[in-house]
């Protein structure tokens, strides 16, 4: 029996989404556990992981959360303002094309 073979006219080019940090920035007022929590429970961080990023954001102002496509980054920052405001906190957030 003969085999069939099918090409395509067209080749698909996929390509990598553009990926975006998610950037914490430090405050007298937002609690490092508060942080720590944070990383943990929206960045999938383990427990040495968040503490150093907590760390990183005290010591030198701001730390990077993730790397992620747009939308991603974009909804983990939201939920990470949205946390911080349910909870009192003026935690910044910010996103940025890498």
């Amino acid at each position: 029996m003969p085999q069939i073979t099918h090409e395509s006219a067209t080749d698909i080019a996929l390509e990598e989404p553009t990926l975006y940090q998610v950037i914490l920035f430090n405050d007298d007022w937002t609690t490092m556990d508060f942080v720590i929590d944070v990383l943990m429970r929206i960045f999938e961080k383990n427990n040495d992981e968040a503490v150093e990023v907590m760390l990183k954001i005290h010591k030198e102002g701001s730390g990077i959360c993730g790397v992620y496509p747009y939308d991603i980054a974009e909804l983990k920052a939201r939920i990470t303002l949205d946390l911080a405001k349910q909870n009192g906190y003026p935690l910044r957030v910010e996103t940025k094309q890498i």
